[in-house]
Parts: C-alpha cells; sequence; structure tokens
C-alpha cells in the first residue's frame, strides 16, 4: 500500500514546482553525497497506472463511483499535519493532496503551529501522515531514526518503524570502525528502506548560500561552506568595518 502511494505521486513536480528545480529526487536516509550512500538504490517513479493496480490488487475499488477508492465500506481517506510557517511543506502537501486525488484517494492538509506540533502530535503520535523534513550530519548513524527501541514518545521513531534486519544492522554499523564494513550495512538500510516505504521519501532540497565577494578563502565542500570559517579573510582594500574595544 505504501509502495503505491509512492508511485502515485510525482516528486519531480514537487522538485520543480516548489523548489523552482532547486533539488533532487529522495530515495532514502542518505544524501548522494555521503559514502553511505547506496546507488544501486533507483527511484520507483512516478506511475499512477502502477498505483492504481497495486490497489485494486488489495480491494481498493470506487464501488460507488464517488470518485473515492472504498474497502469493506470504508472509504480511503487521511490527514496529511504539517508545521506552520514553511510554505515549501504546505505546497509540497497540497501537490500530494492533487496526486493521490487523481488515484481516488482523499486527502486533507492540516497545519499546526510549531510547538504544538511537536508536542502534542508528534511526540504522541497523533496523526495519521506527517510531512516534515530531517538531515543527518556527515557521520550517517541512523540508530536513533530507524532502530525500533527509539519509539517512546519524544523520540526521533515516531513512525514506529520496526524491522529486526534493519535494527541488526544498525547495531553492527556501531560496532565497527571498518568504514567499508559500515558502508554495507548502511547500503543494505537504504534498500529495506526504499522497498518498506515507511516514509515517502520526496526530495533533497539544494543549499544555496549568498555571500560577498569580498571575503577569501571560502573552499565549497559537500558539507557545506561553513565548515571552514575561522580561515576566511577580506583583503585590506576591501575591508568596510573596523572593530572597536575598549578597555
Amino acid at each position: 500500500m505504501r509502495q503505491a502511494l509512492n508511485y502515485a505521486v510525482d516528486k519531480n513536480e514537487i522538485i520543480k514546482t516548489v523548489l523552482l528545480g532547486l533539488g533532487k529526487v529522495c530515495t532514502g536516509p542518505f544524501v548522494p553525497e555521503s559514502w553511505a550512500y547506496n546507488k544501486e538504490v533507483k527511484e520507483s517513479g512516478f506511475s499512477p497506472l502502477r498505483a492504481r493496480e497495486i490497489l485494486s490488487e488489495r480491494g481498493w475499488v470506487d464501488h460507488n463511483n464517488d470518485g473515492i477508492l472504498d474497502k469493506d465500506g470504508r472509504r480511503f481517506e487521511f490527514t496529511i499535519l504539517t508545521n506552520q510557517g514553511n510554505l515549501e511543506r504546505q505546497r509540497a502537501a497540497e501537490i500530494i493532496q492533487a496526486r493521490l486525488k487523481d488515484i481516488g484517494i482523499k486527502v486533507k492538509i492540516k497545519v499546526v503551529e510549531w510547538s504544538v506540533f511537536l508536542t502534542e502530535f508528534i511526540d504522541k503520535r497523533r496523526f495519521e501522515a506527517v510531512l516534515l523534513g530531517w538531515s543527518l550530519g556527515r557521520e550517517p548513524d541512523c540508530y536513533d531514526i530507524w532502530h525500533s527501541s527509539k519509539t517512546k514518545e519524544g523520540e526521533f521513531n515516531f513512525a514506529g518503524y520496526a524491522n529486526p534486519e534493519v535494527d541488526r544492522l544498525l547495531e553492527e554499523a556501531r560496532k565497527t570502525f571498518d568504514q567499508a564494513k559500515r558502508k554495507e550495512a548502511y547500503g543494505k538500510i537504504h534498500h529495506l528502506l526504499y522497498e518498506e516505504q515507511p516514509y515517502m521519501f520526496l526530495y533533497i532540497p539544494d543549499s544555496l548560500t549568498a555571500l560577498s565577494s569580498r571575503f577569501q578563502g571560502i573552499k565549497p565542500e559537500p558539507i557545506g561552506i561553513g565548515y571552514n570559517f575561522i580561515e576566511w579573510w577580506v583583503p585590506k582594500a576591501k575591508q568596510r568595518y573596523k572593530a572597536v574595544f575598549q578597555e
């Protein structure tokens, strides 16, 4: 069922219209620049037809011709929860809503103030579906997000994901300093997560940074540009401000 929903949403449409083309499709918990990223995991692609086929195989059909799929008298509908103050997420939710409507699924969108969003809904797992984002540091350990022991209130596995094999791989990756072994474990995790779709992985936005050309010593890297901030400098002829110290 989760795979069907994934087929039904056009991630490239979201990237083009919401991010103005400044991003890439996401297939799992690691960014392509990470050594943990599994290049063998390919996005399933946008296929409303395949989505309908999967749903129909599982008994979800529009029996009463009202435009909404139903099964055993229950309509296929749910609410997407997201946070106030993030238009990017709200617009992405609207596109998801429209694409799922195309295949007969009714989606409502609920926008909630950030602190309430976290304490009353996310931490307490009071939602049907939620749209938000997170990122890992350069160290790709994602134990807190995917391990089945991290599903208590206030912890990061608020989706309640539990897979014994993923648990084992996360623990295995934590027990060794051998990067090749860790990469193998994380690669398997990447594959399993995209196969099982506990999240609908949407997009990885580009990082956009603007800086005056007066600054020197900036060396862009996959980690960003701020990592060597202490080494930035401005030639004396281009300096505009002076520091004043008083004893």
